[in-house]
């Protein structure tokens, strides 16, 4: 990572569990070679706020591994997402305290490698059958320079929640462009300026993305391996344009709505305050749970065209085994076991979870019509930030979220707002 305040950079990469250039590395297992096929197997693995679901299939899984490994205590720890960054940099410093396995956000592993944390597993994943049913936009999250550094786990996808009643009352239409998206949310609110028209904020940067690569523009491109900004470029201006016009008094105001995250963006149409909202299939289970449940459907996002879809964002886990472990051959062995269709599909029946396998997910979308909107969307072909370290720093200082909030609040047009975006990227990949 190349930044031009090494201290600041630091306390961003500590933020962020990126601790190249702060500290150095000790990897002894991986430098000694050492490769034990007995003892204890540490795992790692995030804890949830329904973590029941989770520990029963991760400890059928832990069961069948020990059972056909003689020797092998698998010893599986759960911990708060929150706390990562010091939990990743503490392991990267010092393995012998560390996990063989852990789950990690799809995000947060290009700074891994940066600090060389996780080991290259592309060799292992070469002959392994499963992982030729994993397509390559859904790989790609996992991978850093070519070299696959895990498995994907599950995925996250969004689309576009609706409410039924309220459109069938205006004799309105799902919308079948980005377009009308906009269009059906003004009409919505004209007739009824109490509800929202669309609940999507100014922090809810992967609602506004699709908007954008839908209309062929992009955060950034990568060229001899270093990433230049396009977020200002004319394709990605058309689609701020179209998402900038979505806070506005006759959609979804800005005093409401600029600061909204995601979370928020989707509990304003679960409390019935909104027509429609981009929500994923992680928000099904509190959908179910509303007052809005038996009124409110789901479809993809629709893109610039009718009968397209807008490209969502491929959020998610992975699993991977730490570069510091003493028992390789067994991390890698668990990773497959835990990562592989059977259960995938059980992960999925515990906690809703989408199998990154796509026949695994055909077979779902044909058996669960409410999982189909999110499995079209992934099929569509979904997208990825920048596979980059310096990605911390762009989330760190919300520069994406300025740029929108900027525009609704009339302090920057489009084109002003995307140019000071731009140099903010290119400052934090190194160019400015």
């Amino acid at each position: 990572m190349r930044l031009t305040a090494p201290a600041r950079a630091c306390a961003l990469l500590g933020l962020a569990a990126l601790i190249t250039a702060c500290a150095p590395l000790q990897t002894p297992g991986a430098a000694s070679g050492v490769d034990e096929r007995e003892g204890t197997l540490r795992v790692w693995l995030f804890s949830e706020v329904d973590q029941a679901p989770k520990e029963r299939v991760v400890d059928e899984a832990v069961a069948e591994f020990e059972a056909a490994h003689d020797g092998v205590d698998v010893q599986v720890q759960y911990i708060p997402v929150e706390t990562r960054a010091e939990r990743f940099q503490g392991a990267f410093l010092d393995p012998a305290s560390a996990p063989d396995v852990a789950e990690y956000g799809n995000t947060d592993l290009a700074g891994y490698v940066e600090s060389a944390g996780f080991a290259d597993i592309t060799d292992d994943l070469a002959g392994w059958e499963p992982y030729e049913d994993v397509s390559e936009d859904v790989a790609a999250t996992a991978r850093v320079e070519g070299v696959d550094y895990g498995v994907p786990w599950f995925l996250g996808a969004r689309a576009l929640f609706y409410r039924t009643d309220v459109l069938e009352e205006l004799d309105l239409e799902v919308p079948g462009t980005l377009e009308e998206v906009v269009e059906t949310a003004r009409a919505v609110r004209e007739h009824d300026p109490a509800m929202l028209g669309i609940s999507t904020g100014g922090a809810y940067t992967y609602a506004m993305m699709p908007f954008v690569w839908a209309h062929g523009g992009d955060i950034a491109e990568l060229h001899e391996g270093t990433y230049t900004a396009t977020i200002d470029s004319a394709e990605s201006r058309r689609g701020l344009e179209l998402y900038g016009s979505i806070l506005s008094d006759d959609v979804c105001p800005p005093q409401t709505c600029s600061q909204m995250t995601g979370d928020a963006s989707v509990q304003n149409f679960l409390a019935g305050n909104a027509a429609m909202t981009i929500g994923g299939n992680f928000n099904l289970n509190a959908l179910h749970d509303s007052d809005v449940a038996e009124d409110a459907a789901v479809v993809p996002l629709p893109g610039t065209e009718p009968g397209t879809v807008a490209p969502a964002f491929a959020g998610g886990n992975n699993l991977g085994v730490l570069a510091g472990t003493e028992r390789r051959t067994l991390a890698v062995e668990f990773v497959k076991l835990l990562a592989g269709k059977e259960y995938q599909l059980k992960m999925y029946e515990a906690m809703g979870n989408l199998p990154a396998y796509t026949d695994v997910r055909e077979e779902l979308a044909a058996s669960d019509e409410e999982i189909a909107p999110f499995v079209e969307t992934i099929d569509a072909g979904t997208r990825f930030v920048p596979i980059t370290g310096a990605w911390a720093t762009v989330d760190a200082e919300g520069v994406l979220p300025t740029m929108v909030q900027r525009v609704a609040a009339g302090n920057a047009t489009v084109d002003q707002a995307a140019e000071e975006a731009a140099r903010a990227l290119d400052d934090a990949f190194g160019r400015g």
